[in-house]
């Protein structure tokens, strides 16, 4: 099992996207996220309990009001990270003891904060996807939603990428068109298959 991991914008969904597409389970940990906030978790009650303005009148997490505020405070943001992290963790490691159980020789777990968290230490390596800080704001911008102030402020609460390029074991270099990228990523599984 392999971390995969990179900076905001720098295209770690796409390159998740192109192993899946090649025959590899990732597991996405932004799609963890969200299960662990779902009605009934106690991920959510406690979250609700700390930040009741970010709760939609459907009683579900509104997103984008917890990014604003944990992302304007960093003493929130790991308020939010102590409540998320653990549970995410769990469901994590419940689904990929499942694939190992299963037999699957080669899967991937996509987050953004395995370095910052030093759970990339707990796989058998680390793929990081790279681009360069030009492409990544350009990238997040695309998204839409997020102001140039706002996705500068994301990506500068993360990691810088280059300290997380210190302790890959592979990269992938999304800075050029996509058929490169997946040109990188057929090599790559070559490689670890």
């Amino acid at each position: 099992m392999l971390g995969l991991t990179g900076g905001i914008g720098s295209g770690k969904s796409t390159v998740a996207k192109l192993i899946a597409e090649l025959g590899v389970p990732v597991l996405d940990a932004d799609l963890l996220a969200r299960e662990v906030v779902e009605p009934g978790r106690p991920a959510l009650a406690e979250v609700a309990a700390t930040w009741p303005e970010a709760i939609g009148p459907d009683g579900k997490v509104a997103r984008k009001k917890l990014a604003d505020i944990v992302f304007a405070d960093p003493a929130q943001r790991l308020r939010l990270e102590a409540i998320m992290h653990p549970r995410i963790q769990a469901l994590a490691d419940e689904r990929l003891a499942e694939l190992a159980r299963k037999g699957q020789p080669l899967a991937f777990y996509e987050a953004s904060l395995l370095v910052e968290s030093g759970r990339y230490k707990d796989f058998d390596g680390l793929v990081v996807v790279t681009a360069s800080p030009e492409t990544q704001l350009e990238r997040v911008l695309a998204r839409g939603g997020l102001s140039q102030a706002e996705a500068e402020a994301r990506i500068e609460a993360q990691l810088p990428l280059l300290a997380k390029v210190r302790v890959a074991t592979h990269l992938v270099d999304n800075d050029g068109d996509l058929e490169a990228t997946k040109q990188q990523v057929e090599r790559l599984l070559a490689t670890l298959r």
